[in-house]
């Protein structure tokens, strides 16, 4: 006995299945090839040949010339495109109408048919302009701006970015591109950058780091990397003093790197970080004394804390240490409860009883906008309070 199966389908799905079938046998196969390592070269190319770009930035105080393709610029970023394309109109002040009086309204009824003889001819004369050649709107000539805000490298970066999508992130120019990357609206690179903070921040590169945050310290950007800088400083306090390249930094700088309290580093560490600092500026300098340019850092040192041997032995000699300073440190040494504790570390005490502190002029987040010690100056000078 054979039992037989009858499915019914509905008219709705009947012509579904036969739709999507008719569509499988339609569509064509498809192939995608991409390229956009020769696009970006082709686009790097572009970007370095004036003749084929239309707008020149002059950039930083040599007024270094970069130039790049508007139509680029303005795609990529909405800053870039207000300040190529929307020039601000100005507003002009509507004269009031005015009143026409019974002779003024005689003598339009009367010339409103020469008007229309001379309304007919100004439709054929705009007919036969709409025929003439277009004139090159005064957007699409060749521009010439000048940007102050960043150095030309750093500047150079951001343009191939924009026009090639890759860029090459170095600690040195660092800063600058992720707050040029911030100041004009993009929003991935700078993102990039921030997360090349953390593996780019090391020994070798944190001087080079901090001497590029005074150029660009008044930068949101800025401020939250000084922070993760300061703190590879805390904890690597000893290494970066011993740097060459510490010699490098402002001398306000390095004064807020030696106040700080959170700083691993040994006291004699610190003096001689101070020493080579100071031997490098008057170096240069010729005009300034060691004693005088060493004297601004002595306040940030414990002496007390220095073994009487190395005292004696390393720093003594050198007769860059008031002698008085010298014996309160054996002193306390000796006896602590000898010798008051303000004139064994001056600089803390003042800190702690001053509403604005040499610390507290470090926080990135606080309103202070330069790496600036409290009543110092780049400029050395003697401090009488050692003598």
């Amino acid at each position: 006995m054979e039992i037989t199966v009858t499915r019914h389908f509905s008219l709705d799905e009947t012509s579904m299945r036969s739709g999507a079938l008719a569509a499988m046998e339609a569509e064509p196969d498809l192939s995608t090839f991409e390229n956009k390592s020769g696009l970006a070269e082709d686009m790097k190319f572009l970007a370095s040949m004036p003749e084929l770009c239309d707008v020149t930035f002059l950039v930083g105080d040599t007024r270094e010339p970069v130039c790049a393709v508007k139509a680029v610029l303005a795609a990529r970023s909405r800053v870039f495109q207000k300040m190529l394309y929307q020039a601000p109109s100005p507003q002009r002040k509507k004269d009031p109408a005015p009143r026409e009086n019974k002779l003024r309204l005689f003598l339009k009824r009367s010339s409103e048919p020469l008007l229309n003889l001379q309304n007919a001819a100004q439709q054929r004369s705009a007919f036969a302009q709409q025929l003439a050649p277009i004139q090159e709107p005064s957007s699409q000539q060749h521009q010439t701006l000048i940007i102050e805000e960043f150095e030309p490298d750093v500047f150079r970066q951001l343009i191939e970015y924009i026009h090639t999508g890759c860029v090459t992130l170095q600690p040195r120019t660092l800063l600058g591109v992720m707050n040029a990357a911030d100041y004009y609206g993009l929003d991935e690179l700078r993102r990039a950058c921030a997360g090349f903070v953390q593996c780019c921040i090391t020994v070798d590169t944190v001087c080079a780091l901090l001497a590029s945050a005074e150029r660009y310290i008044q930068y949101k950007c800025t401020k939250s990397l000084v922070q993760k800088v300061l703190e590879f400083v805390d904890e690597h306090g000893n290494e970066v003093l011993n740097l060459g390249s510490f010699t490098l930094l402002p001398q306000h700088v390095v004064r807020l790197i030696l106040a700080r309290d959170e700083l691993r580093a040994d006291e004699f560490t610190k003096f001689q970080a101070a020493l080579m600092w100071s031997k490098k500026y008057c170096d240069t300098n010729q005009n300034m004394s060691l004693k005088d340019v060493i004297g601004n850092f002595l306040e940030y040192i414990q002496f007390h804390k220095i073994p009487a041997n190395v005292l004696m032995r390393e720093v003594h000699p050198l007769g860059l240490v008031p002698y008085s300073i010298i014996m309160n440190a054996l002193a306390y040494q000796a006896d602590p409860a000898s010798v008051d504790p303000g004139k064994l570390s001056p600089a803390r005490v003042r800190r702690a009883g001053r509403s604005m502190s040499v610390q507290s002029s470090l926080d990135p987040y606080g309103s202070n906008t330069t790496l600036s010690s409290t009543g110092s100056s780049d400029v050395p000078s003697s401090d009488s309070r050692h003598n």
